[in-house]
């Protein structure tokens, strides 16, 4: 009897190493799976955010192509943010209301992410005749932006308002980016290193600020995989 006791407790062992030896590395992989960010597409966005061209599109959207110039006169492309993890906005030097919060708010991610090449931050003005070199550089040194770590730029007022509308769906589509057209929004949008957008954040609110470096850790450990 004790001998047949042992058998059946030793098959019983036996079968409970087999399942834990299989089943907790797939169970572990399942939970990681659940932990991963949305991808977004348009179709998956606000309509009324995305361009009538794009409202059908189900996958595959990334981040245009993008020629820019920053606050220290550079041209800054897609390729200065080739294997990194960034946040962008749209903002305008002369604004008084939410982009003091939006711009508070991204300094405390650069100070944040100030030792982690794999992050940067990327601002884009939306009033770009207004916003020379000059005044960027003068509106980086006041709000403490690092160079190479967060580029605040202008450049071509079309192409920027293409990026908000098409690339980013950042804000209403109405609009030509002509010299009349005037974009403002309060969205963080946290793009991943296949340029692809993996969530989008009201930039005037400390809480999401926390959900964004909260969504940066879960990115990371996608890469990490």
């Amino acid at each position: 009897m004790d001998l047949q006791f042992f058998k059946k407790s030793k098959g019983t062992f036996i079968f409970l190493l087999v399942f834990m030896a299989v089943g907790l590395p797939v169970y572990y992989h399942l939970v990681k799976v659940d932990k991963r960010l949305p991808i977004y597409s348009p179709n998956d966005i606000n309509p009324k955010l995305v361009d009538a061209s794009l409202r059908s599109k189900s996958k595959n959207h990334t981040v245009s192509d993008f020629r820019l110039i920053n606050q220290n006169g550079d041209i800054i492309t897609q390729k200065d943010y080739e294997g990194k993890i960034y946040v962008a906005d749209f903002f305008f030097t002369r604004c008084q209301n939410i982009c003091l919060i939006m711009a508070s708010n991204m300094t405390d991610l650069q100070e944040h992410y100030m030792n982690d090449d794999e992050v940067a931050f990327l601002s884009h003005s939306v009033t770009p005749t207004m916003d020379s070199v000059s005044v960027l550089r003068a509106y980086a040194d006041r709000k403490g932006v690092i160079d190479g770590k967060w580029n605040v730029t202008t450049g071509d007022k079309k192409h920027i308002y293409d990026l908000a509308r098409k690339s980013y769906f950042a804000v209403l589509d109405e609009g030509t980016g002509d010299e009349n057209d005037f974009i403002h929004t309060e969205n963080f949008v946290l793009i991943d290193k296949q340029r692809r957008i993996r969530g989008i954040y009201d930039g005037t609110k400390k809480e999401e600020i926390l959900k964004i470096i909260e969504d940066i850790s879960t990115l990371k450990q996608e890469y990490s995989e």
